[in-house]
């Protein structure tokens, strides 16, 4: 299922430099830029509560956004960075890059796990222990997908669920060439005490 794009909106920063971007936070705004595609980067500013409504939802560094500059025709972007302040961990630079919806990205999914009432392990009281909560993914940009899913029907204790043991969505592909790991169903603290001490005798 591909995720519905978000309109963002923006408005246009005049001059650039610590300067303009320092009067930018006096008035209540986060200073951006807005690179790529083969054309100039374009200084913006968005509304300080708005930018942290929108960061406060989650994803949005895994969204492609429709971004909406008064005065200027809509761009798709997606956001490659959010600088922090340090000490109080809020937005104080936000960096947008345009795309074609044809543009093939890297961008993070999120892995949402199923069926957990059809585990054998489950049942028997195993914890399911996820390695990764998110999977970095190249997809296309107009079809950026809204989560992986994991089935966990048939899983035992021991099972170890890797990426590929997971229908990706059509044209998405792992950034990294190996199987790596997603999660595994371990066995409850009692049970692997047992087995540990009869392994032992």
């Amino acid at each position: 299922m591909a995720r519905e794009i978000v309109d963002l909106k923006a408005e246009v920063r005049t001059g650039t430099g610590k300067g303009a971007a320092r009067q930018a936070r006096r008035e209540g705004n986060v200073p951006g830029i807005i690179y790529g595609d083969g054309v100039q980067p374009q200084p913006i500013k968005m509304n300080y509560n708005y930018l942290l409504t929108k960061l406060r939802q989650g994803r949005f560094l895994q969204s492609l956004f429709n971004l909406k500059v008064e005065g200027q025709p809509d761009v798709h972007v997606v956001c490659r960075g959010v600088q922090r302040d340090v000490v109080k961990d809020l937005p104080t630079h936000v960096d947008f890059m345009r795309i074609h919806d044809d543009s093939r990205i890297e961008l993070f999914i999120h892995v949402t796990f199923i069926n957990h009432e059809a585990s054998p392990g489950l049942k028997r009281g195993g914890t399911l222990t996820v390695v990764r909560h998110e999977v970095e993914l190249e997809v296309t940009a107009g079809d950026i997908p809204d989560h992986i899913t994991v089935d966990l029907t048939g899983k035992k204790i021991g099972d170890v669920i890797h990426i590929d043991d997971v229908v990706l969505p059509e044209g998405a592909k792992p950034t990294i060439n190996r199987n790596f790991v997603i999660a595994n169903v371990a066995a409850p603290a009692g049970l692997a005490a047992v087995e540990d001490e009869e392994a032992s005798a």
